[in-house]
């Protein structure tokens, strides 16, 4: 009888109108931008839907309403992982800092369809100073605070104020999960220098029995971890894997790398010139897969050699040069201070804008113009060709390996994030033609099938200038694009250093994540990019692509770009005694500090 009259007063509070229109109905109460000329269509939302937390007080029908329900259902059970507001929760929230810089910002995807759109988003872009993420032939993706969207939507067209979706809503703590486990004495909060230690996610309790073999790449590491990860890795594998230098950063930080290749032992004449591959990575601070996918291919390469007859024969035909990141003060400021850093560390004529974009400061048709009164743009290229420092010594490296070293450079893969496409010269005009275009689309829908036969992922093939336009039917040369893509690494080691197969390939994903991508990424991606590595080997071993003449002419139905070694289609990083060892040594040492450690290059 009790229990029937508490739920007859509950359904008749809920029957008035006029009062459950006033009832908070969760915690998160959700507020929504709307252009003033709103309509609903298909292929669009039709509003951005921004979630914003607000505290408040229970009001008295609030209290009256639970108490009713309780007494009725009971109280609500803790710890079973469905309810809102937990002490667990609570304690997996961001903590204060990362919600003071990130707390009110947002990421949103624009589908460009018209060269018009592409024009009035380019200059609201840069009227508001916004931080482009991604950009695709059909899409953009902004980051940009709240406060700011309406700004936005009132400097766009008609058209672009409902053809667009919110990708990331609360970007706070999407930006707390992408960071590493912590040791269990680490502080649960944003990491600072001195409060927080990373170590490698060995120390995690639950792992498959493959992900035990392959610990260092179950999460990201940070720069303390990666360098000594990399000697570690030389010192049991000397006979083939060497660690050297590339160059120096603004704040003196080493550039290292893993040279990886057999060379023969004839020292009675004068060697040959040695091929050589660069796999390069990190050159955006913020995009981590980068430099993780970097170190998966140079480890699988290094472990694979000796078992695998596909590894071994590139090793002894090539030398590969894999630079996990070009950019390691900007690296290790993601992890210390803001991860969306992009830039390098340099200082530049505004204290408080530091950072050079290393990706825009290349000799080869440099353009800082557009940037040259703004040191605070993303996209900025410094003053002259070749300002930041590390983009200076690693050509300068290159042109040295070639005349003092004999070296013969035959390839090159820029790693970046996201969008997952694979782009070939040029980036700064579409009217600029490389001489071996037929040979780069071939080679190119080739590293897009291994991907696709590798994990069903599918990239894009194109050259890079169309990479980040709109593809509205518009000519090439009249195509507006979002950044300069001038001064290049993809241009430059094409062009200036005559590398004749060249690219930049835009890691995962397609905007889910952005460059914000799940640790549980690192090896699938590795693994495909460690395919298609191998196809672009097995290419260039080909005498009709690379003879002795120089001559580019190939029959590509001659080659078999197929791997025929049935371990490499299960596991390339699958551990021997070696590599067991070396992971135990890893887990034993990874606690050093990046100030303390001492590389011994070669």
């Amino acid at each position: 009888m009790r229990v029937s009259m508490q739920l007859s007063l509950l359904l008749s509070l809920a029957s008035s109108a006029s009062l459950v229109s006033a009832i908070p109905q969760h915690d998160h109460q959700a507020y929504k931008f709307r252009p003033a000329s709103h309509s609903v269509t298909a292929d669009t939302d039709s509003a951005v839907d921004i979630q914003q937390s607000i505290h408040r007080t229970p009001s008295t029908w609030t209290r009256l309403r639970d108490s009713i329900v309780e007494s009725v259902w009971g109280p609500p059970q803790r710890g079973r992982g469905c309810e809102i507001g937990t002490k667990n929760q609570a304690a997996s929230r961001a903590p204060a800092t990362l919600q003071a810089r990130y707390g009110e910002d947002v990421v949103l995807r624009f589908t460009i369809k018209t060269q018009d759109q592409m024009k009035a988003l380019i200059d609201a872009s840069n009227v508001l100073f916004l931080d482009v993420w991604g950009t695709h032939d059909e899409w953009v993706d902004i980051r940009l605070s709240r406060d700011v969207i309406p700004s936005l939507l009132g400097l766009l067209p008609a058209s672009l104020q409902t053809s667009h979706v919110p990708l990331i809503r609360d970007l706070a703590q999407t930006i707390y999960e992408s960071y590493p486990n912590t040791s269990p004495s680490s502080s649960p909060s944003h990491p600072s220098a001195g409060t927080r230690r990373f170590t490698p996610s060995a120390s995690t309790s639950k792992v498959s029995s493959q992900s035990a073999r392959n610990v260092f790449f179950q999460d990201y590491q940070p720069l303390s971890v990666l360098l000594p990860w990399m000697r570690l890795l030389v010192s049991m594998f000397s006979s083939h894997a060497t660690l050297i230098s590339v160059g120096t950063t603004a704040e003196g930080r080493d550039i290292p790398a893993l040279r990886i290749g057999v060379r023969p032992k004839n020292n009675s004449q004068v060697p040959p010139r040695r091929k050589t591959i660069v796999i390069a990575g990190g050159a955006h601070a913020r995009e981590w897969i980068s430099v993780s996918t970097v170190s998966y291919v140079a480890y699988s390469f290094i472990t694979g050699y000796g078992k695998t007859r596909s590894i071994t024969k590139l090793l002894e035909q090539f030398d590969y040069v894999f630079i996990p990141t070009m950019n390691p003060d900007g690296y290790a400021y993601t992890f210390s201070t803001d991860r969306l850093w992009r830039k390098n560390r340099q200082e530049t004529s505004l204290s408080f804008c530091p950072g050079i974009d290393l990706d825009r400061s290349w000799g080869f048709e440099w353009n800082g113009n557009s940037t040259l009164s703004n040191p605070c743009s993303e996209s900025y290229a410094g003053d002259q060709p070749f300002e930041a420092i590390e983009a200076s010594h690693i050509a300068s490296w290159a042109r040295k390996e070639v005349a003092d070293n004999n070296a013969h450079f035959v390839a090159f893969l820029d790693l970046h994030s996201y969008s997952q496409q694979i782009l070939y010269p040029y980036g700064h005009s579409c009217g600029h033609l490389p001489a071996n275009l037929e040979n780069l689309e071939e080679l190119g829908a080739g590293l897009a099938k291994a991907i696709r036969r590798s994990s069903r992922e599918t990239y894009d093939v194109k050259a890079a200038c169309r990479g980040i336009v709109a593809a509205s039917g518009a000519k090439s040369d009249e195509s507006s694009t979002l950044e300069s893509t001038a001064g290049s690494a993809l241009d430059y080691f094409y062009h200036d250093l005559d590398v004749r197969y060249s690219y930049q390939i835009k890691l995962r994903d397609r905007g889910s994540y952005g460059f914000l991508l799940p640790k549980e990424h690192i090896v699938p991606t590795g693994k495909e990019i460690f395919r298609a590595t191998l196809t672009m080997g097995k290419f260039l071993m080909s005498p009709h692509i690379l003879g002795e003449d120089g001559s580019e002419q190939h029959n590509w139905g001659n080659l078999d770009l197929e791997d025929d070694d049935d371990e490499d289609e299960n596991d390339p990083v699958a551990p021997s005694t070696h590599e067991t060892l070396l992971e135990s040594q890893f887990a034993l040492s990874s606690e050093s500090d990046e100030q303390n450690e001492e590389i011994d290059y070669e």
